[in-house]
């Protein structure tokens, strides 16, 4: 029999899923700002879900929000959050949580409270010790709660994880990955990316956390000790500065970050060098490597980070004393990424099953981010504590 290709190890069969329809869950939308679209686009093409109600805290914004897409009789008349999810005539199974950053934390605490299933819009938060609330708040409730990271429905990303647990590396020591944009701060979407009283965390929440999860999901999550990080602004505060083919008029209020580095020690004796940006003098800050004691896997970079990969990957070995490069090709997805990243969370707070994106695996996402932000205000590397939940 011949040799089984290599490449045969990492196929995956994709088989169609039947949903039940006879039970209807009834879904919420709290912040009705740009993501809010993506979501509610996705909800309503599943068979399953209902809309039923949304709040913002601009009054008449969330019913303007479902008027535009055509949803009649969605409740929208509250004051805050909490307000709907005192309202127990909603009888409410899940709620998106598409609020500005500073806001994720509060809104995933007191939906998980009110004993409703989550699914939480990255970055997970802002700083680590939110982080930790809201994974009591999960563990106290009983409810599920998943992380808004579509990538990691990519089948390349997908190709990635299998090749990393499949062996063919060894053991992985070191890691290298980021990203960004050449010009890419999201102004067009208004300020609240780029003020620090509503994102928190520039570039490193709004595209480095995706970053992270590409490789930190294939490796397993390893835990972070250690960080020593950077996080400036060199482009968003400069009233010149050309961004989506048009000048922005935010210098003034631009008070996060647009570009973060550091340098992680993390379990298991691996070393993750992470770099990310909205906006830089290249087109990218280099390919994504993965070494291990048995090969190295390189992924390639796309000019502008879109949660996939730019090109095959490349799987280098050694065999039989000739070094040896395979080729994997880029692999199709035959579906939507934010649709799946909705449906996966409806399925699983309709079956009780385990979140497709777990909190307990993106605290570790959250801890290195905010872990720059405190090191680079601090001047010097320091220790990530992350109690037992």
């Amino acid at each position: 029999m011949a040799e089984k290709n290599i490449l045969d190890a990492f196929k995956e069969n994709h088989d169609e899923k039947v949903i039940d329809t006879n039970r209807k869950m009834r879904v919420a939308i709290i912040g009705t700002g740009w993501i809010a679209d993506a979501h509610i686009a996705s909800y309503k093409k599943q068979p399953d879900v209902e809309i039923v109600a949304g709040c913002d805290l601009i009054p008449g914004k969330a019913a303007a929000f479902f008027k535009k897409h055509g949803l009649e009789g969605v409740k929208t008349d509250y004051a805050s959050h909490k307000e709907m999810l005192a309202d127990k005539s909603l009888n409410l199974d899940c709620v998106s949580v598409c609020t500005y950053n500073r806001q994720h934390a509060p809104c995933a605490i007191d939906s998980l409270k009110a004993g409703i299933n989550v699914l939480l819009e990255k970055p997970m938060c802002v700083t680590l010790e939110e982080g930790i609330e809201i994974l009591k708040a999960e563990k106290e409730s009983g409810k599920v709660l998943s992380i808004g990271f579509q990538p990691r429905f990519d089948n390349n990303m997908k190709m990635i994880k299998k090749i990393v647990e499949s062996g063919e590396l060894g053991d992985v020591y070191y890691i290298q990955t980021g990203g960004g944009r050449r010009r890419g701060i999201p102004t067009p979407f208004g300020t609240t990316f780029i003020e620090d009283k509503t994102a928190g965390l520039g570039a490193l929440g709004d595209i480095g956390c995706y970053a992270l999860d590409c490789v930190l999901n294939a490796v397993g999550y390893p835990k972070p000790l250690t960080v020593t990080g950077h996080k400036g602004v060199y482009f968003g505060s400069d009233p010149n500065y050309i961004g989506y083919g048009e000048h922005h008029d935010y210098a003034e209020k631009f008070t996060t970050d647009d570009f973060g580095c550091g340098f992680v020690r993390m379990e298991g004796g691996i070393i993750l060098d992470f770099r990310i940006a909205w906006a830089m003098n290249i087109n990218t800050p280099g390919d994504s490597i993965i070494l291990g004691t048995k090969g190295g896997l390189r992924i390639p970079s796309t000019d502008c980070w879109n949660g996939s990969i730019g090109g095959p990957l490349v799987l280098y070995k050694e065999v039989a004393g000739i070094q040896t490069e395979t080729i994997i090709p880029v692999q199709s997805t035959p579906y939507d990424l934010f649709d799946m990243k909705i449906r996966t969370f409806i399925d699983a707070s309709k079956n009780g099953t385990p979140a497709p994106v777990p909190a307990s695996q993106i605290i570790y996402n959250q801890a290195i981010l905010s872990g720059i932000a405190k090191s680079s205000e601090l001047g010097h590397e320091i220790e990530i504590e992350i109690p037992e939940i």
